[in-house]
C-alpha cells in the first residue's frame, strides 16, 4: 500500500470579515468601551480599532478625528425618548418619564458623555454639551410638556403651568445633581422631588 506524502493541512478558523453598518456599529461600540475604561484622554483610534478587530484605516475613512468619532458613538448609544407616557394621571407619568430620563443619562453612553464633559478643554466640551442637550434634556422637555397639557386637560394641572420655567425644572435638576454634585438618582429621590418640588408647582390653586 502506497502512503502519500501529502497531508490537508489543518483548516483555520477564519472570522467573517464585517462591512457596512455591522463593521461601524462595532467600531462605535469599541468607541464607547474606551471611554468607559481609559475615559477621553485615554481613547485612542488605535484603541478603538483593536477593539472592534478591524484596522485603524477603517476608523479613520469613516472618522477624520476622535471628536467625530465619540460624537457619533454617543449620539448613537444615548437611549431614545420618544414617546410620552400615558399611565392615567400626571405624577404617575412624570415619575415614568423621570426614570426615564435618569436611566439615559446614566447609561453607559450617557455616563460616557458625562465623563467627556469633564475631561475636555472648553471648545471641544461645548461640542458634547449640545449632544446631552439634543439627546436628553430637549427630548424631556418636549415629553413633559406632553405630560402637562395631557394634565391640564384632565384638570389635575393648572392652566399657567405649561411654561419654559416649569418644563426646564426636571432637567435642571437631574443635571445639577448628575453634574454638581455627582449624585445618581434612584427611584425615591425621583419620586421625593415630584411630590416636593413638580406637583407643588403643577396643582391648581385651592378654591
Amino acid at each position: 500500500m502506497v502512503t502519500s506524502r501529502w497531508t490537508a493541512a489543518p483548516a483555520q478558523a477564519t472570522s467573517p470579515r464585517r462591512r457596512g453598518a455591522v463593521l461601524e456599529r462595532a467600531i462605535l461600540d469599541a468607541a464607547l468601551d474606551q471611554l468607559g475604561t481609559v475615559g477621553w484622554n485615554g481613547l485612542t483610534m488605535e484603541g478603538v480599532a483593536a477593539g472592534a478587530q478591524t484596522g485603524k484605516a477603517a476608523v479613520y475613512r469613516r472618522w477624520p478625528s476622535k471628536e467625530d468619532l465619540v460624537a457619533d458613538a454617543l449620539r448613537a448609544g444615548l437611549p431614545r425618548l420618544d414617546a410620552a407616557p400615558d399611565l392615567g394621571s400626571v405624577r404617575e407619568d412624570l415619575v415614568a418619564l423621570c426614570r426615564e430620563a435618569r436611566d439615559a443619562m446614566f447609561s453607559r453612553p450617557g455616563s460616557a458623555l458625562r465623563s467627556v464633559l469633564h475631561e475636555c478643554d472648553p471648545a471641544r466640551a461645548e461640542r458634547f454639551h449640545a449632544l446631552i442637550l439634543d439627546g436628553v434634556v430637549e427630548p424631556t422637555v418636549r415629553l413633559l410638556h406632553e405630560v402637562i397639557s395631557r394634565g391640564i386637560e384632565r384638570g389635575e394641572v393648572r392652566p399657567d403651568a405649561a411654561n419654559g420655567y416649569v418644563f426646564d425644572a426636571i432637567p435642571a435638576m437631574l443635571m445639577y445633581r448628575s453634574k454638581v454634585c455627582g449624585c445618581e438618582w434612584n427611584d425615591r429621590d425621583l419620586d421625593e422631588m415630584i411630590d416636593q418640588l413638580m406637583l407643588p408647582l403643577l396643582r391648581p390653586a385651592a378654591p
